[in-house]
């Protein structure tokens, strides 16, 4: 059980990180805190296109991601809390994992 609660840590501290520093420092790079895997993969998933060579903001990608979670991002909304980051990222890592084990199948 402690085991669990450890990795559980871990992974709350990231989401919680992401947040944060997407409110904190919103013009950041994204690549400070996301492999080009993980963003290129946010993009592709949440505007169905290829995207570009350059990297966008870490609160454009935080809430693109935030978006796969539920996240509406109208208006009044303000910024994407942790719970929907963490319901994006678990998506996030279930389409990278399809997308490597279709890149095996070629």
């Amino acid at each position: 059980m402690l085991n669990c609660i450890a990795i559980y840590m871990i992974i709350g501290w990231r989401l919680h990180s992401l947040t944060t520093r997407a409110r904190r420092l919103p013009d950041t790079p994204c690549t400070s805190v996301y492999s080009e895997k993980e963003w290129r993969m946010i993009w592709v998933m949440r505007d169905k296109i290829t995207p570009s060579n350059e990297p966008r903001s870490i609160r454009e990608i935080t809430r693109m991601l935030a978006g796969l979670g539920g996240f509406l991002a109208r208006k009044g909304d303000g910024e994407p809390g942790v719970k929907t980051v963490w319901q994006g990222y678990t998506k996030l890592l279930q389409y990278i994992e399809a997308a490597e084990a279709l890149n095996k199948l070629k």
